[in-house]
Parts: structure tokens; sequence; C-alpha cells
């Protein structure tokens, strides 16, 4: 404490630093809450979807595989070769509390179906609608997680300015405030001893 100027003015100032500290800590947290809460939102979300998404890929591959069974390794591609459907995907933004999240949105376009049905072993089309449809939960579940590490890292930067805040900053500036009052007090007690000698004297 030998450095702290024990004057009027600089106890103003820490006064003020400490209120905005406050101030400040309070928003952090209320921030560090939300982003908590829209993070769990997104894992439990993002949880199901791969549950689900494991689901339709292996139902799929079985699927498949038990289709083209009895087909050559040729013959599947020549199935294949010439795909009838499209799919776009356009990325936009969305801000949650200073971080922005991607939001994926697809479009399709097209038949998934590109081969004849004469010619395609049975159970070929519903393995390529799973496969397909697991395709669109894949993108929704590239976007989720994406979206949970941003928010984990900006979790976790605001974690630490709370902590340092809570458990630095403001401390240590009321250890200050304390430290000049304390000393400004004991002035003003000196100075008014100094007075009551001084009219002693007079008198």
């Amino acid at each position: 404490m030998e450095n702290i100027k024990a004057t009027r003015m600089e106890l103003l100032k820490l006064k003020r630093q400490a209120k905005t500290a406050q101030r400040g800590y309070k928003l952090l947290k209320e921030k560090r809450d939300g982003l908590m809460k829209k993070f769990m939102e997104i894992i439990r979300q993002t949880k199901s979807q791969r549950n689900l998404l494991e689901e339709k890929l292996s139902f799929a591959s079985k699927k498949f595989v038990l289709s083209t069974s009895n087909m050559f390794s040729g013959e599947v591609e020549e199935m294949f070769s010439l795909p009838s459907s499209k799919i776009s995907i356009d990325v936009k933004t969305q801000n949650i509390m200073s971080v922005w999240i991607p939001k994926f949105q697809r479009f399709i376009g097209g038949d998934v179906k590109c081969y004849s049905d004469f010619s395609s072993p049975l159970g070929m089309g519903e393995s390529l609608n799973s496969f397909w449809d697991a395709l669109e939960l894949m993108i929704d579940l590239a976007g989720n997680e994406h979206s949970c590490r941003l928010l984990s890292y900006e979790i976790e930067k605001t974690r630490r300015r709370v902590n340092a805040l809570e458990y630095v900053i403001i401390p240590e500036t009321k250890r200050k405030i304390k430290f000049i009052t304390s000393k400004l007090d004991e002035q003003e007690r000196s100075e008014k001893i100094v007075r009551m000698k001084i009219k002693e004297m007079i008198a």
C-alpha cells in the first residue's frame, strides 16, 4: 500500500472504480449464466441429434449392404453415376450475447432416386431415403457442435473475467479504499488534536 496516495481525490477515484467493477461483475455474471443456459440447451439438442443420426446411419448401412449383396461393385457405381439431386447450404449467423453462432440453411433439389425401379434391388429406396435424412441431420449437427465450441470459449473467457473481478480487482480496490479512509481519518484526528492544542495555547 506504500504507493497509494492517501488523498480524497484518490479515494473518490477508487470508489468510482469499485462501483464500475461491481456493475461489470453483475453484468458478466448474468452473461455467463445466460451463455451456460443456451450452451446446455444446444448440448441436449446435439446429443439427441447424434443418437438419431447414428440410428439412421446404422439402419441405412444395413439396408444398403443387404440390397447390394448380390450386385458387383461396378453395377452399384453405374446405378449412381448420374445423380439427379443437389444440395446447397447457406450459412447465416445468430448473435447470442456477443457470440455469433452459425445457422445452416439447406436447400435440396431433385430426386434422391437416380436409377430405374426395374433395375434396382429391393430396399434400395428405403436405404437411400435414410441416408438422405442422415445427411440433413449431419448438417444440423455440424452447426450445433460448432456453436457449442464457440459458446464454450466465450463461457470460459467470461468465467475468467468474473473470477478476476470477484477475487482480485474488487477485493484489492476495497482494501485500497479502506487503507486511504483509515489514513484520512488518522490525518483528521491529528489535525483536530493540533487545533485543540493551538486553542489551548491561545487561551
